[in-house]
């Protein structure tokens, strides 16, 4: 009864946190389309993948290592020397999202193409700060401190909105006064998680630092996040500069509404399984070496994999009945010609995120590296079928391939988790 009460006050703190990303997410878009025309709405989307890189190649797999590590250090009873392993991990991966950006604007200005510069520095400074906040979410989440994670999550998205308005009215419409507006949102956001983290992550006197120790276990787990992100961030980017190259800004426009209305919320649902189930998968696993409790967890994710499934059917369902009334209630008039395509933007995020529950499952056995060459290919394959759906049948085309990925990739993790599972009870 504790641990169903303790997991009861989690989750609802979780769904808290969830709900109010999801609705701001909604808002947010009604907020920017009728601000922005199409074209700037594209330059945004097309400016924003800056930071996914950033996310996906250097601070997103940092923060997977700090991440993971949490619950084997405080089995070990050494905090100190995991948290100071952390702050250096995030301090190299600092320096090279500076040098990532001083050679962006180098080049920037090299192509003759000086009006992105104050954008790529806003996106950058932007990229920065969200990776501080998502590394101490990380270790928030790993702690199970659901509260302090769900209150930053649910207010970092409502500041998003006020500040980006705020951003535009007073300097006029543009992707960079958006921008602007997340960066101080971010800003904002992690001077209050680090208030939080002082009160709450206390490691108990005394303790021995062996951050020497934590430091290479975390970067080598963290290192194929860092390989197959470049990847990743290839394919998740490649749609929409196919887009703009095959297309037009519009197109670009139109496309970047349809992923945030319809893959973002399926993404972020899943996600309030991901965030309720990975420190306990982790916590259950612990350094993954024990049988039994490594079956405990196989058992678990295949059920919330197919919990998944079905919430993405679901969702696919009344998408494809009510998505024009959504898209009267939820975006400018401007946007509504594709709305469409929104049931199946919805159910490729569905089946992607039951892929990444799979994947949990892995990175939980600490066999992360397994996933690779998974991760790699399928990104390829991703990127090959947005330029030829783009170039063929523009936006539509686009949509196709984002299904199809998904597949792709849900089918290789099914087949990928059946082969480690199979080994191991061999």
């Amino acid at each position: 009864m504790n641990r169903l009460k303790r997991l009861a006050k989690e989750g609802g703190w979780i769904v808290v946190g969830q709900v109010a990303t999801v609705v701001a997410s909604m808002v947010l878009v009604r907020v920017l389309t009728e601000h922005l025309d199409a074209v700037q709405y594209g330059q945004l989307a097309l400016g924003l993948t800056v930071a996914g890189l950033v996310n996906q190649v250097v601070m997103g797999g940092v923060a997977n290592g700090i991440s993971r590590f949490y619950s084997i250090a405080a089995e070990k009873q050494d905090l100190i020397g995991y948290l100071n392993a952390a702050r250096r991990l995030m301090f190299y991966a600092t320096m090279v999202v500076a040098a990532i950006g001083l050679v962006m604007i180098a080049g920037l200005l090299w192509l003759g193409y000086s009006i992105w510069i104050g954008l790529a520095a806003a996106i950058l400074v932007f990229s920065v700060l969200s990776g501080y906040n998502s590394a101490l979410n990380s270790i928030q989440s790993a702690a199970r401190h659901r509260a302090i994670v769900a209150i930053h999550g649910g207010l970092e998205a409502w500041l998003k909105i006020g500040l980006a308005l705020g951003v535009v009215l007073w300097f006029g419409a543009s992707s960079s006064a958006v921008v602007i507006g997340y960066a101080v949102s971010s800003l904002v956001i992690m001077v209050s998680q680090l208030i939080f983290f002082r009160s709450s992550i206390s490691p108990p006197q005394p303790q021995i630092s062996r951050s020497n120790q934590w430091m290479p276990q975390m970067w080598s787990y963290s290192l194929p996040f860092s390989t197959w992100g470049l990847f990743a961030w290839g394919q998740q980017v490649s749609d929409r500069w196919a887009l703009q190259v095959y297309a037009s800004p519009i197109d670009v426009g139109q496309y970047a509404v349809l992923f945030q209305l319809g893959y973002t919320p399926i993404s972020l649902v899943s996600g309030f399984l991901g965030s309720l189930l990975g420190p306990i998968l982790f916590q259950r696993s612990g350094d993954a070496t024990d049988q039994v409790r490594n079956a405990n967890v196989s058992g678990l994710t295949w059920r919330m994999t197919y919990i998944t499934l079905m919430t993405t059917l679901f969702g696919f369902v009344i998408t494809y009945m009510l998505h024009e009334w959504l898209f009267r209630l939820l975006v400018a008039p401007g946007y509504r010609e594709s709305s469409f395509l929104l049931p199946w933007v919805l159910l490729a995020g569905g089946i992607f995120a039951a892929g990444q529950m799979l994947a949990l499952k892995l990175m939980s056995e600490m066999k992360s590296s397994a996933l690779t060459i998974a991760k790699i290919s399928t990104a390829l394959i991703a990127i090959v079928l947005n330029v030829i759906s783009a170039a063929t049948a523009g936006i539509i085309g686009v949509v196709v391939a984002l299904v199809a990925f998904s597949v792709i990739y849900f089918v290789w993790m099914v087949a990928l988790n059946r082969n480690v599972d199979d080994s191991s009870q061999a």
